[in-house]
């Protein structure tokens, strides 16, 4: 039995920490951006979410852990999966213990990128785990999907950019994990899909939305009409993934680059870059002239900080900036 302590999650409303852009009106969404400053609307709502601190008791061995790298690669943590007797499934353990370390990442402001890492070679995480799905009844079934379904939106929810490091299998709520990232980046070798219908079922934890979004509507239809499942190099072909690279003897090729691409995101501006995360993400789900206001607001909370003096004073002097995230 391993002690946990968490901050519990008060859903403000059903979604839990639901995607903010979907569904809102643009007042509603210039309304959030411009409450509060520069503690920006990601501060909010997890403020609005965590309500109190308390501790759970967590059966079994740890299955998630958060390593927060040091020294030069300060301010990225890489989110290790590690349930190997299970190639990484979604179980109870697994899932909560995952929505543990979500919570705490949302609150520290110290982070810039967040990575997931598979710790089980050959697999990145392959979706529900069937055993313990097939002892639940219909209604736990559904609580369990809506929790997974929070779970992905939480994850997007991160102020900071995400990346997924797809070393190997990422089937079904696998596959929708990584989805919820920012950005994806797969071994050539690895295998994605969402396979759902194969099973009688559909993508439920948010793939039958974030898929036609990163992909296009007719290429999400094909892919999930069929269960197909494609490679790292397919999956770049078609824009799923943003990188791919031939797998190396550890299996942790995909980390590897994943890492590479966050080495080139750690040095920019925080502040920028979770205003630029909110502008994309809430632009996104509105037409573009509302977009254009949106992307205006966060721009607006930008132009106060010392983040952007610091940028502008050290173009002139002709050296890198060195932002602090004020």
């Amino acid at each position: 039995m391993s002690v946990v302590c968490v901050g519990s999650l008060t859903a403000p409303g059903r979604g839990g920490l639901a995607r903010s852009g979907i569904g809102m009106s643009l007042q509603t969404v210039l309304t959030s951006l411009t409450r509060g400053g520069l503690g920006s609307t990601w501060g909010r709502v997890t403020s609005l979410a965590v309500s109190r601190r308390r501790c759970s008791n967590i059966s079994g061995p740890t299955e998630i852990h958060v390593q927060r790298l040091q020294g030069e690669n300060s301010g990225i943590a890489t989110v290790l999966m590690s349930r190997p007797h299970a190639r990484n499934s979604l179980g109870n353990v697994f899932v909560k213990q995952l929505e543990e370390a979500i919570e705490d990442l949302h609150q520290d402001k110290s982070l810039r990128v967040v990575l997931f890492k598979s710790q089980v070679k050959g697999i990145f995480c392959a979706g529900a785990d069937l055993k313990e799905r097939a002892e639940m009844s219909n209604t736990e079934v559904g609580h369990f999907v809506h929790k997974l379904r929070s779970l992905m939106s939480n994850i997007e929810l991160l102020p900071m950019p995400t990346i997924a490091a797809i070393d190997g299998y990422a089937l079904g709520g696998g596959l929708e994990l990584a989805l919820a990232c920012d950005l994806r980046v797969a071994a050539s070798s690895a295998k994605m899909g969402l396979i759902e219908v194969t099973r009688g079922l559909l993508p439920g934890a948010g793939g039958s939305q974030r898929l036609p979004r990163v992909v296009g509507i007719g290429m999400a239809k094909e892919l999930i009409f069929t269960g197909r499942r494609i490679d790292g190099k397919q999956a770049m072909s078609i824009g799923l993934v943003n990188d791919t690279v031939a797998q190396n003897d550890l299996g942790d090729a995909a980390y590897q680059k994943a890492l590479d691409l966050a080495k080139e995101i750690l040095p920019q501006g925080p502040v920028a870059l979770r205003m630029a995360k909110q502008a994309m993400n809430k632009g996104i789900e509105v037409d573009i002239s509302s977009g254009m206001a949106i992307e205006e607001m966060c721009y607006a909370q930008v132009i106060p900080t010392r983040d952007r003096l610091e940028g502008m004073a050290a173009f002139k002097e002709k050296r890198l900036p060195h932002f602090t995230g004020e």
